[in-house]
């Protein structure tokens, strides 16, 4: 065998493609707050994991064309949002551009300030510890200061581009995608 064979780099991946594939892993949806010099803000994400047990650290990935984590990150504290089951709205609400997302939505300050929301499965209070390039995304850690869980309250997933998860995606409540 000729030890200077090159073997032909696989095509690149379409977006598309990507999206379609890893959306068989179901996710948890957050929405990330702060109050900024011009009041509170926030938005969804999908991309949040638990990173760190010591130091107590987690990551999320906004993408790199928000516009609200910019303002978020001026800040420096921040708090994770873990929506519950049947937060459909304010997912969608929180995930859209140029409009008021805390129009009518109820919250009471976490530790730092930050906006924690009303019936949230969990909550996690931050300080930036991080930020790194990741792609068309920002991979940002927090350190955790504290948080909190509401047992009772199970979390909105997201599977396959539609809330909730189902063998029969017929069954799922909403295909709107955060």
């Amino acid at each position: 065998m000729n030890e200077t064979t090159h073997t032909a780099l696989p095509a690149a991946v379409a977006p598309a493609r990507m999206r379609e594939v890893l959306g068989h892993f179901a996710s948890g949806i957050v929405v990330v707050t702060a109050v900024t010099p011009d009041g509170p803000a926030g938005f969804t994400c999908q991309s949040f994991s638990s990173l760190s047990l010591d130091p107590p650290l987690v990551s999320f990935s906004p993408a790199r064309t928000s516009t609200t984590w910019p303002r978020i990150r001026e800040v420096g504290t921040f708090c994770v949002n873990v929506l519950a089951d049947g937060h459909e709205e304010l997912s969608t609400a929180f995930a859209r551009s140029g409009t008021d997302k805390f129009a009518g939505v109820a919250w009471a300050p976490a530790p730092s300030g930050a906006p924690r929301l009303d019936g949230v499965a969990a909550w996690i209070d931050c300080t930036l510890a991080d930020e790194f390039p990741g792609g068309d995304h920002t991979i940002v850690v927090g350190r955790v200061q504290d948080l909190g869980a509401d047992p009772s309250r199970a979390p909105l997933l997201f599977h396959r581009g539609a809330y909730g998860v189902s063998a029969q995606r017929g069954l799922t409540r909403s295909r709107t995608r955060p």
